[in-house]
C-alpha cells in the first residue's frame, strides 16, 4: 500500500487574486468636484497632489505666460485633460497648445486629444521623481515641445526640450519660452516669490 494509504487526498483549489477594475475615461469624468486633480494613469485613477502654494505659483505663472502667447495658442489650467498616445489622461498644472492643433481652433469639450505643445508641472514634495520622468515622456510621445517642471522647495525648473534634453535653472538664472513663445523671459526664483 504505500506510505499515503489512509490519508485523504485534499483537493487544493487555487483562486486567482481579484482583477483589479481598469478605469475609463468615463470614470475619470464621473469623478466629483472635490478640490482634488484627478489623471487617469494606465487604468486607474490617481489623486495628483495640490495644495495652496501649488495653484497660486499656477495662477502668478498663468498670468505671465498669457501676455505672450498672441493668439497662437490657447492656454488651459489643471483641470484639463490631455488624451495621451498610450490612453492615459494627463492635466498638467498649465499648458498651452497651438491654435492649429486644436479642432477648428477650438478647444473640445471633452479631453483634448494629444499633449499640449507646453505642460508645466509644479511638483509637490510627495510626487516621485519616476513617475514624473514617465509623464515627461508621455507627454513628448504624444506631440509635446517641452516640459517644465518647477520644484517649489528647491526654487529650481527643469526645462526638457526632448525626453533626455534637460536644462536645470536656479534661483537665478532666467526661463526663457524657447522657440515657443521667444519674448517670454522671467527670473526662476520670481517663480515662487
Amino acid at each position: 500500500m504505500g506510505i499515503l494509504h489512509g490519508v485523504r487526498r485534499m483537493a487544493v483549489v487555487r483562486t486567482k487574486p481579484p482583477r483589479k477594475r481598469r478605469y475609463t475615461e468615463q470614470d475619470l469624468l464621473q469623478m466629483p468636484n472635490d478640490g482634488r486633480k484627478y489623471e487617469l494613469v494606465n487604468g486607474r485613477i490617481q489623486v495628483v497632489p495640490t495644495g495652496g502654494r501649488h495653484g497660486w505659483i499656477g495662477f502668478e505663472l498663468s498670468k505671465k505666460v498669457g501676455e505672450y502667447i498672441q493668439g497662437r495658442f490657447r492656454g488651459f489650467d489643471s483641470s484639463t485633460g490631455f488624451r495621451m498616445a498610450g490612453g492615459n489622461i494627463r492635466s498638467p498644472d498649465l499648458s498651452l497648445m497651438a491654435v492649429s492643433r486644436l479642432p477648428q481652433g477650438k478647444p473640445p469639450v471633452d479631453f483634448i486629444d494629444g499633449a499640449p505643445d507646453l505642460a508645466v508641472e509644479i511638483v509637490s514634495p510627495s510626487e516621485n521623481m519616476n513617475d514624473l520622468l514617465q509623464k515627461v515622456g508621455e507627454y513628448f510621445e504624444s506631440g509635446s515641445r517641452e516640459v517644465w517642471l518647477l520644484f517649489p522647495d528647491r526654487k529650481q525648473v527643469y526645462r526638457f526640450k526632448a525626453p533626455l534634453e534637460i536644462e536645470i535653472l536656479n534661483e537665478n538664472d532666467i526661463l526663457t519660452g524657447g522657440e515657443l513663445l521667444p519674448e517670454f523671459q522671467v527670473r526662476v526664483g520670481e517663480l515662487f516669490e
